[in-house]
């Protein structure tokens, strides 16, 4: 038996309407295309499923077993609509967005909160990556977008600047730096640090430019949270390099002092980046434009 979704809605029609008359109103279609169009069913099926009467009809007992089965097929196909539409409209599915250390830990939680929470069956899947690793990996169309910052170089895509992200440096309060206001990476980088896990971008972005001074960075521990690495600078183990907006807020509780780093690398923007906004799927386009991007070509 092949009955389409067209036959059972009109079955339910006239089902529901006790009159092939009503039912071919209710169908907005001919009395006579429905006549034969309920007389192919039924020949499809291989029993009679209705029983006609002076003043309309009514179901036989397969005629029931069929509207029944029809109304869940219908409602199922009504649900899957409408979750499609969930998925194209962005409120559904899974979303993988690639971010360096400081969008993650500064300015994804508050920007991302209210726009998620409205799409309670969407999922998010962040990955930290350092701004190289995400230019790399749009690139190469292993993934639609991410955050990174505009130091890096991203020739192939589109970069948005939508935040600020400065970089500063640490040093406790005793430290023979804490009265100077600035300073340049080279004239602190054989001094010991306190850096941030091996997981993450951050560091790896830090002890990149150390490298590039042909030096690498005398960690003396390593700590998985800024509020952990504040502690142990405001303690005097070493010196740090944080983003700017988590300095000054961490810098009353501990007592640390906060220069600024004057290298162009630590002048900072974070940028949202992808390759072609038509070719962004729908809930990405929509979680962009929430975080400040618009439509831009090359």
């Amino acid at each position: 038996m092949r009955l389409d979704l067209a036959d059972l809605q009109l079955f339910l029609c006239v089902v529901d309407a006790g009159s092939i008359t009503q039912g071919a109103v209710r169908a907005n279609l001919a009395l006579a295309s429905v006549s034969e169009r309920l007389r192919s069913i039924e020949a499809a099926a291989g029993v009679t499923l209705l029983q006609r009467l002076p003043r309309g009809v009514i179901t036989t007992e397969a005629g029931d077993a069929l509207a029944h089965h029809a109304r869940l097929i219908l409602r199922q196909q009504a649900l899957l609509r409408g979750e499609l539409q969930d998925f194209a409209s962005g409120a559904q599915g899974t979303l993988r967005l690639y971010a360096n250390t400081s969008a993650l830990t500064q300015f994804l939680p508050h920007r991302l909160a209210p726009w998620l929470a409205t799409r309670p069956r969407l999922h998010v899947e962040l990955k930290e990556r350092t701004s190289v690793e995400i230019v790399r990996t749009i690139t190469a169309g292993l993934a639609e977008a991410g955050i990174v910052t505009d130091a890096v170089e991203a020739q192939e895509l589109i970069l948005q600047p939508i935040a600020r992200d400065h970089l500063a440096l640490i040093v406790p309060a005793t430290h023979h730096l804490a009265r100077q206001t600035s300073i340049r990476f080279a004239e602190i980088v054989d001094e010991p640090f306190v850096g941030l896990s091996s997981a993450s971008a951050l560091q790896d972005h830090i002890d990149a430019h150390a490298r590039s001074l042909g030096k690498a960075l005398n960690l003396r521990i390593r700590m998985k949270t800024f509020e952990g690495l504040c502690e142990m600078v405001a303690q005097g183990v070493g010196l740090s390099i944080i983003p700017l907006d988590i300095a000054r807020r961490q810098q009353r509780r501990h007592g640390y002092r906060t220069l600024a780093l004057s290298d162009g690398w630590a002048r900072r923007q974070l940028c949202l980046c992808y390759r072609d906004w038509q070719t962004l799927s729908a809930p990405m386009r929509s979680l962009l434009e929430h975080l400040g991007g618009a439509p831009a070509t090359r």
